[in-house]
């Protein structure tokens, strides 16, 4: 008869011979060869389909893209032209939120290409809206609003006052960047592009192309003209520095390169929101 301690010990050794047993039964045959292993397929990337012509850019609607530039109240000293270029915070909060009560969609640059290039389809009532020269009052009044209604910007910065009194520092401008918003170039110090000449690009477009780099860690791709005014000649710097595209304000689009001539319209602080959706839509007919 086998003693409490015989049996325990008995018991061991069965376990451990059936527990290496199961471990041999687990590759009865050895390692799997490699015939045997199956790898996931690499997903075949779909081509895009083949790039629009001028002419066909052109002929399709064109999207509505609003221009601000300072949002304060109108102080006495401001004329009628300044008050075009300012509008008051209420009236810029009416402006946005018919926009989004009118079911209006913001877009960015990036869309906007997709759409003009390939065809890409964009939300129902697409519309962009930029800033151009840098104001401090884009970001404590226009931020705001726009992250009310969920609404992304573009903004147009004149790199040489940056972290001056009165405009955006380096700080506001990363943020907007960290928050989705696009940060684009609007040279140097906002001299006529009609007027450049070869030694001016590097200063009006190379530099503040890295400057803005260096504080957003992305990109620069956008460009827009500094009081709107362009010219043909401009395109291949622009394109030169890897700009996309380039905004100007009403004149006609150039019909040899419409990407580097997109249109926009100033909002000017005396319309209501009213007559800035009728203007948008004699602007910008959608045909």
């Amino acid at each position: 008869m086998k003693t409490p301690m015989k049996k325990m010990m008995a018991a061991v050794l069965i376990t451990a011979a059936f527990g290496y047993g199961c471990k041999q039964k687990a590759i009865p045959n050895g390692p799997p060869k490699a015939s045997d292993i199956r790898v996931a397929e690499k997903p075949v990337d779909q081509p895009k389909p083949p790039l629009a012509d001028a002419a066909m850019i052109i002929s399709k609607a064109q999207v509505p893209i609003l221009c601000y530039h300072q949002l304060r109240d109108w102080r006495p000293s401001d004329g009628k032209v300044a008050r075009d270029y300012i509008v008051p915070p209420d009236k810029f909060a009416d402006q946005v939120k018919i926009l989004a009560d009118s079911g209006y969609h913001a877009i960015l640059p990036d869309q906007l290409m997709d759409y003009l290039q390939y065809g890409k389809p964009l939300p129902s009532k697409p519309f962009m809206i930029t800033f151009d020269d840098t104001d401090e009052s884009q970001y404590s009044v226009g931020l705001p609003v726009l992250e009310k209604y969920g609404f992304k910007g573009v903004f147009f910065i004149m790199t040489v006052s940056i972290n001056r009194p009165r405009y955006m520092s380096k700080d506001q401008i990363k943020t907007l960047s960290d928050k989705g918003h696009v940060i684009a170039s609007h040279t140097w110090d906002h001299h006529n592009v009609k007027k450049y000449t070869d030694p001016d690009w590097p200063l009006q477009l190379e530099k503040p192309t890295k400057q803005l780099e260096a504080i957003t860690g992305k990109k620069i791709e956008y460009f827009a003209y500094p009081f709107g005014l362009w010219n043909p000649e401009a395109i291949p710097h622009l394109k030169s520095y890897a700009m996309k595209a380039a905004f100007q304000l009403s004149d006609k689009r150039d019909p040899a390169d419409p990407l580097h001539s997109i249109r926009r319209m100033i909002v000017p602080g005396t319309w209501s929101g009213q007559t800035m959706l009728g203007v948008m839509g004699r602007t910008f007919p959608k045909s």
